[in-house]
């Protein structure tokens, strides 16, 4: 089987990864860019790579496109016009489904299928350098497929990605788009226009960004995400965040009325609903919104001590992924904060520092 993987970074490169050196697959990476041909090939994440499009779709059994959102449409079109094996599978990762699918449709592809995807994971790094085979490991793993999607090419699409051990999910595009508009797209809108009021109010007092610190930096960290790619997500689910901001503010107006009417008893319901409902969210499995495992050390201010920490960690081989140190405070001579991929390196190295006399907390 012949795998082509348009756009090699982080997502694609990761799938790249979980096929390559399997038998009797072979994988062909796609860059406009040379360099980045010459860096698939040096990392040794693709068995061969190329400039030429049509040199990639040549003979491919199977073609992802891990390209942003917005250029998505530009690659269908592209495809449609070469001479595409028959029977090929075209499938994408974008996050939103329906405007892709509803493109693909309207495209004449020759005998090729298509058939929407997205996995749902991702990474605090980017880039080809970051891409790991176990990305996907316990993610989910969505499939749109149309109603007059063959079921032999959604089988052979499955059965080629169960190789990333995500858990593989079908469901319609626009309900795709509805749910992930909600627990991702919006979340997004909210901490940014957070964070842009907060700045606002920094202009004439800079103490609110001295003490936006700790839980307001957490909560909005996803406003730093790439504003070119979340521009092509926000305007292609336009019509169902725009839903979701009539709802959104409509949840607003009732908290307004809470404290209008000095309601605690309705605030603490409100609190406590929403524990409930948290609660029940699944902790270990990989989502959109990239989970945070971080710890902070207060240390002494001693030579060395920084080296000893990640050393300690080291030779208990415990993945550290980023360390940070924080601005030392007056009251505290200074502050790491360890950052880690998997909650139980996290609850390993937490145990480990404890019991080396480092104070630890989240």
């Amino acid at each position: 089987m012949r795998i082509a993987i348009f756009g090699v970074g982080l997502i694609g490169g990761s799938l790249a990864l979980c096929w390559k050196g399997k038998p009797g697959l072979t994988v062909v990476g796609h860059s406009v860019n040379a360099a980045s041909v010459e860096k698939y090939k040096s990392l040794g994440v693709v068995d061969e790579a190329t400039v030429s499009m049509e040199e990639a779709a040549a003979g491919a059994d199977v073609i992802f496109l891990c390209v942003p959102v917005g250029k998505l449409d530009e690659y269908l079109l592209r495809l449609s016009e070469l001479p595409l094996k028959p029977g090929c599978i075209i499938t994408d990762v974008g996050s939103t489904k329906s405007s892709v699918v509803s493109y693909a449709e309207r495209l004449a592809l020759h005998g090729a299928v298509f058939i929407g995807g997205h996995p749902m994971a991702g990474s605090e790094r980017s880039g080809v350098e970051a891409a790991t085979p176990d990305l996907y490991e316990n993610a989910y793993y969505v499939l749109t497929p149309s109603p007059g999607t063959p079921p032999e090419a959604l089988a052979r699409l499955e059965e080629l990605l169960r190789w990333t051990r995500a858990n593989i999910v079908k469901v319609d595009a626009d309900l795709h788009d509805d749910i992930v508009g909600a627990i991702s797209h919006l979340p997004h809108i909210i901490a940014v226009a957070l964070v842009n009021q907060i700045a606002g109010y920094n202009e004439s007092n800079d103490l609110y960004r001295s003490l936006a610190a700790g839980g307001f930096r957490d909560i909005t960290r996803i406003a730093s995400s790439d504003p070119y790619i979340w521009r092509d997500i926000l305007l292609g689910n336009r019509d169902v965040l725009l839903k979701l901001l009539a709802d959104w503010r409509g949840q607003i107006a009732s908290f307004e009325s809470l404290l209008e009417r000095l309601d605690g008893d309705g605030i603490i319901e409100r609190f406590a609903d929403a524990g409930r409902f948290r609660d029940r969210l699944p902790e270990r499995r990989k989502g959109m919104i990239i989970s945070l495992h971080e710890c902070y050390v207060d240390v002494p201010d001693q030579p060395g001590i920084v080296g000893r920490i990640a050393t300690e960690l080291g030779q208990a081989r415990i993945n550290l992924s980023n360390l940070h140190i924080i601005e030392s405070r007056e009251d505290v001579p200074g502050v790491l904060r360890l950052s880690f991929r998997h909650a139980d390196d996290l609850g390993r190295a937490v145990e480990l520092l404890r019991s080396l006399a480092y104070s630890v907390y989240f």
